[in-house]
């Protein structure tokens, strides 16, 4: 059986890439639309967090450091088990 090990830090960077990325677009949509106080909720997690231009910079931040380290996590926990 072949063994597949996953780089930690290239499985952080692509989740933290898509998670912050995910969160800056979807910011800026609602930005264009007027609307969407449902992402205002996120101001419980990430302090500065709002529904503008410079808020969807700050989510995007945010959310990379939160989907790098789970994907590093992910991969440790997957190099560990496999």
């Amino acid at each position: 059986m072949i063994a597949f090990v996953i780089t930690l830090s290239s499985d952080g960077l692509a989740c933290g890439l898509v998670a912050g990325l995910a969160l800056f677009l979807l910011t800026n949509y609602t930005v264009l639309l007027h609307g969407g106080e449902t992402l205002i909720k996120l101001r419980q997690f990430y302090w500065g967090y709002s529904i503008t231009f410079v808020g969807s910079l700050l989510g995007l931040i945010y959310r990379f450091v939160d989907g790098y380290i789970t994907g590093w996590f992910i991969a440790l926990f997957y190099n560990i088990f496999d």
